[in-house]
């Protein structure tokens, strides 16, 4: 099964001015498309070809970096994509998940403050996560192409904190970068659909 780089699901320019088309064109165009094909290229021949995105991306953790740097960036990149989209962000989140936020969590804003903290405290690049472990929402952060799949979890939100994803925008403003992703970009529907799976 070799790996593809899907369409946004949103024009280039629709998530502006929090996050520019110029950014969408070269994060999704370039960045992504160049994991999907360094990817594709270590893939072949390995012991994972043919195996789903996620037991590739387990399988070559701590075992094959090359290969897992790419896969796992591919992964975590079909995912960022979705959990963005136009008028995004806000309060309003489908109940369920709000519960669970607000039990695991302490509450949403606490929530919010904690998961642009991880992203502002990843050294380096990485990423920042609310993910389900053991049944419970928690914050995580990871470097490089990283996610809670590989540290015994399931990710439900992930913002990007490599410098293409916010350097266009906001130079290193790295905070108000991760501000802007959670009042104004976050498909939190995306995350409690993501929130049900993991729940099952």
């Amino acid at each position: 099964m070799s790996f593809s780089l899907p369409d946004l699901p949103y024009a280039h320019d629709a998530l502006a001015p929090y996050m520019s088309r110029e950014t969408l064109e070269y994060h999704h165009d370039k960045h992504h498309l160049a994991y999907v094909n360094t990817g594709n290229n270590l893939l072949k021949g390995s012991e994972w070809e043919g195996k789903s995105l996620e037991e590739v991306v387990k399988g070559s953790y701590g075992k094959n970096q090359g290969l897992f740097n790419n896969a796992g960036q591919h992964y975590n990149h079909l995912h960022f994509w979705k959990w963005m989209k136009p008028n995004g962000g806000g309060d309003k989140l489908p109940g369920k998940l709000e519960k669970a936020i607000t039990a695991d969590l302490g509450s949403l804003a606490k929530a919010k403050e904690d998961f642009i903290q991880a992203g502002v405290t990843q050294f380096g690049s990485g990423w920042a996560w609310l993910a389900v472990k053991d049944g419970k929402i928690t914050v995580m952060k990871t470097p490089n192409g990283e996610s809670p799949l590989v540290h015994g979890a399931v990710p439900i939100l992930g913002a990007d904190v490599w410098e293409h994803s916010y350097y266009i925008d906001y130079r290193n403003r790295r905070p108000d970068y991760l501000k802007a992703f959670v009042d104004h970009l976050v498909n939190w529907d995306y995350v409690a659909e993501l929130y049900e799976a993991a729940s099952k």
